[in-house]
């Protein structure tokens, strides 16, 4: 065993950080956590740790190097996190108090020497600090999931961060629903550059009457107008702005950004990818500099220092950057290939010389009190757009004041008024900044919380399609002509489903500081307190959960929460019908229930992108026209019956053994002849069926299929599946390769390692 041991949190981090140490240093993994809160007293906040099961064997192989090693260096993550890591690994490992603390934003030889030479303690105010979130996250989880699984039918569980996200994306949704989209009538003209009209009209009786004046009319250049500016780059990349940036270039969820950086920063192509600070330091700016005057030339070259505005990031950190500028690609993968790409440029432009654009403005008179006005924008200098960004550049023909111009076409659109956009993950991040709530380190399980919750979803539908009235002016001729545009799409935004609408509302109604923004952005400030010993952990912990654990209290008395509203009365039946929410989300129900009556209510489900609050007795009559599921189609070719209905996974086609998940259909309004070819590709897709061993050509490639759930082997490219045997898919599954799993993270069964830590 090497004289120094070094500990960190990852396999793949100890792997780089090994290559640069020299033999006289071993660097072993924690692989996480080795402890989990189990337990905290509600009057002391009294914390009970016990040893994760799935790192005995872990903490067996530290134990036994650290015996061996003269020095013991802990050179976990320099955040919050990590630091209470570090101080978990003191306590199991029985290390002493003055055990050297190492961090470092890079993993370079020349930061890992740095901080070698300037050890610390475990900082106790930090583990303080990530101890106080912890224990609110568990206190707050724990309770306010037991209420809201009894009051709120279909709720899984509610957290303290999550839920003023979930609020955010339910309010917007409200106000898209509550929006009433009103239209004007937007004019273009086309003079061998584009135009528009300085004018709206409200109808298209206006609209006409105005291209009636411009039949036979003179265009006029009234005025041109130059104006220089210039474009500055962004500064360097946050965490946030990372996640907001990746989603909306590269389409990448923030859980996808958030593993990608942290391969990188592990295999040290970066620097530590969480973190608020825009701070970069002298080293990678002079480096960075000297990089663009000798790629691009000096006239490039333009030094700047960027100043944090959060009063909680951390000077001494930095910006995400590469940590070698001269790299010009980084990555295992696509996924982080890109995302180097995107990080690198957008630190290289911060010290890159501004783009100066020129933009001209060219004014048509008429012979109307309206103008047309035409933009043009050239790029004179591109500056750091060389490496980040781009611009649209439209250049005007040349022309002087007096100049007669003529007009190919004049078009008024009808145009109808849009809602503020759904959010993205990307815009969804941008928000919880912007109003301070969470840190880097949390907005990716913010987002993946609400969506495996089944509160909030994505988007998949590109819109839907509607009429617009358009008049054009051609050859002094004016005709109408309906278009069709595409409205409403969603795909890629996150939409609340019926449930996280339910328990949104239900958690406004009775735990309003749970949902506050301010009140979530108080405690982020309060735990930065705790972290610079300014505010004691326990009388934080107390002076919240105190009156929480009243409204918890006040909550039992709460009747089932489910929002259900009655419409009104079926005109044929007399009966009433309503508007519930139940576990698998919004419906239309006719009739009582059925303890009430001893007669079974008839359901249909909401019409699409209507709530249980918006949908009105109109659309929940014709709602429950529709036919009763399951449905009968027909036969198949073969015989087959087929059969659309809907289950706990959403709807589906039965046809003979197979069943058929309906992505593109709606069960109701599915006909045999849409469905056949359902079923002929899912029926073509078995290329050998027997019984409970089955060969599929699935989406990767063809597989065996055993029996049980997740009991399937590829089969090797080089081997043609229509000539595999059941002996052999039986051998092919019996030598299946063994899955590598994660050290598991439920609680343990074992023997508590218990210690209570205030």
């Amino acid at each position: 065993m090497s004289k120094n041991l070094v500990i960190v949190e990852s396999p793949a981090k100890a792997h780089t950080i090994e290559k640069y140490l020299g033999s006289d240093f071993t660097v072993l993994a924690s692989v996480g956590h080795i402890r989990k809160d189990t337990k905290v007293d509600k009057n002391t906040f009294d914390v009970t740790y016990e040893i994760d099961p799935g790192h005995k064997s872990v903490i067996t192989d530290l134990k036994k190097a650290a015996k061996a090693a003269d020095k013991i260096w802990l050179a976990t993550d320099e955040d919050r996190e990590g630091e209470a890591i570090s101080w978990h690994l003191c306590e199991v490992l029985k290390l002493p108090k003055d055990t050297a603390r190492i961090t470092f934003h890079e993993i370079t030889k020349t930061a890992l020497e740095d901080a070698i030479k300037n050890p610390r303690t475990v900082d106790m105010n930090m583990v303080a600090s990530q101890q106080a979130r912890q224990t609110l996250d568990m206190l707050v989880g724990f309770d306010l999931s037991g209420i809201v699984r009894k009051k709120v039918p279909g709720a899984v569980s509610a957290g303290r961060v999550q839920s003023p996200a979930l609020r955010l994306v339910v309010e917007r949704e409200q106000a898209i629903e509550k929006f009433a989209s009103k239209f004007s009538y937007k004019v273009s003209g086309d003079f061998g550059f584009d135009t528009k009209l300085d004018h709206e009209f409200e109808t298209e009786e206006e609209a006409n009457n105005f291209l009636k004046q411009l039949i036979n009319a003179t265009y006029t250049v009234g005025a041109i107008e130059n104006t220089p500016g210039v474009r500055k780059p962004a500064p360097p990349f946050t965490t946030a702005s990372m996640q907001i940036e990746a989603n909306s270039k590269l389409g990448f969820s923030t859980r996808t950004t958030m593993q990608a950086a942290q391969s990188l920063y592990q295999s040290g192509m970066i620097t530590y990818h969480r973190t608020d600070s825009l701070n970069l330091s002298k080293q990678a700016i002079a480096s960075m500099a000297s990089y663009v005057e000798e790629k691009y030339g000096k006239e490039y070259v333009k030094v700047r220092n960027f100043k944090t505005k959060s009063a909680s990031a951390q000077e001494a950190h930095e910006a995400i950057r590469p940590t070698d500028i001269n790299r010009e690609v980084a990555g295992k993968n696509d996924y982080e290939k890109r995302l180097y790409a995107l990080i690198r440029g957008r630190a290289l432009a911060t010290q890159m010389a501004d783009a100066k654009i020129e933009t001209t403005t060219v004014t048509i008179s008429t012979p109307t009190e309206y103008n047309f006005i035409g933009k043009g924008e050239v790029v004179t200098f591109d500056g750091f757009l060389k490496v980040y960004g781009r611009i649209k550049e439209n250049e005007l023909p040349k022309m002087t004041v007096g100049d007669k111009v003529s007009a190919n076409t004049i078009i008024a659109r009808q145009t109808f008024a849009k809602p503020q956009p759904r959010f993205t993950e990307g815009s969804l991040v941008k928000k919880l900044e912007e109003l301070g709530i969470g840190r880097p380190s949390t907005y990716a399980s913010i987002m993946t919380a609400i969506q495996a919750r089944g509160y909030v979803v994505k988007g998949e539908s590109e819109g839907e399609e509607r009429e617009v009235n358009t008049l054009k002016l051609e050859n002094n001729q004016i005709t109408s002509e309906k278009v069709t545009e595409k409205y409403g799409a969603n795909k890629g935004k996150l939409i609340p489903t019926p449930i996280g609408e339910l328990i949104s509302g239900f958690l406004t109604d009775n735990f309003k500081n749970i949902v506050d923004y301010k009140f979530t952005a108080n405690i982020e400030k309060d735990l930065d307190l705790i972290a610079d010993a300014k505010l004691d952990r326990v009388k934080m912990l107390r002076d919240f959960y105190g009156p929480f654990n009243n409204e918890v209290l006040a909550s039992e008395g709460i009747e089932r929460y489910n929002n259900a509203r009655l419409l009104g009365h079926d005109p044929k039946t007399g009966e009433a019908i309503y508007a519930k929410v139940g576990k698998n989300g919004g419906f239309i129900q006719l009739g009582e229930n059925e303890k009430e009556t001893g007669k079974k209510p008839r359901f249909a489900p909401l019409p699409k992108r209507k709530s249980v609050k918006t949908v009105t007795l109109e659309q929940a009559i014709k709602q429950l026209e529709l036919p009763q599921l399951p449905r009968t189609l027909g036969k198949a070719k073969d015989g087959a019956e087929i059969i659309a209905a809907a289950g706990p996974f959403g709807p589906y086609l039965k046809a003979g053994k197979y069943n058929i998940p309906l992505k593109d259909f709606d069960p109701y309004t599915i006909t045999l002849e849409d469905a056949e070819p359902l079923y002929e590709q899912k029926r073509d897709s078995y290329i050998a069926d027997w019984g409970e061993i089955q060969i599929i050509n699935g989406a990767y490639g063809p597989y065996v299929k055993g029996p049980g759930r997740r009991n399937f082997v590829r089969i090797p490219k080089d081997v043609d599946p229509k000539t595999v045997t059941k002996e052999q898919a039986e051998e092919y599954l019996a030598n299946k390769p063994k899955k590598t799993r994660r050290p598991a993270k439920r609680r343990a069964t074992t023997k508590k390692a218990a210690t209570k830590k205030k």
